[in-house]
């Protein structure tokens, strides 16, 4: 908080001393219009427009890694013609083994 009011009384300091010095002749015709003209021509980095171009990059890679390896899948010669078990059957079995447990123990 101190150093808050120490820069308060540092700017009023400042406003003082320069509203005390007379203005000169010396600065150029139309000097504030052109650093205007310079500030308003200066771009500013739109930080979402940044993550927005590298996170369509990233879209668009993850489509063609997506297609590459759908084809890959698509004509890969099959090791195994026909396999043994049903999916369906295997994740049954796999999402039922802790109900199928009848360990009798119930104090949980």
């Amino acid at each position: 908080m101190n150093e808050a009011m120490n820069l308060i009384e540092l700017q009023r300091k400042l406003v003082a001393a320069a509203r005390s010095v007379e203005p000169s002749d010396r600065v150029p015709f139309a000097f504030e219009k052109r650093i205007m003209a310079l500030i308003a021509a200066r771009t500013t980095v739109d930080k979402w427009a940044v993550w927005a171009k590298a996170l369509w990059r990233a879209a668009a890679l993850c489509v063609v890694l997506m297609l590459a390896l759908s084809a890959w899948a698509f004509f890969k010669p099959a090791s195994d013609p026909a396999p043994t078990t049903d999916l369906s059957q295997q994740f049954d079995t796999t999402m039922l083994a802790a109900v199928d447990q009848d360990s009798g123990d119930f104090s949980w």
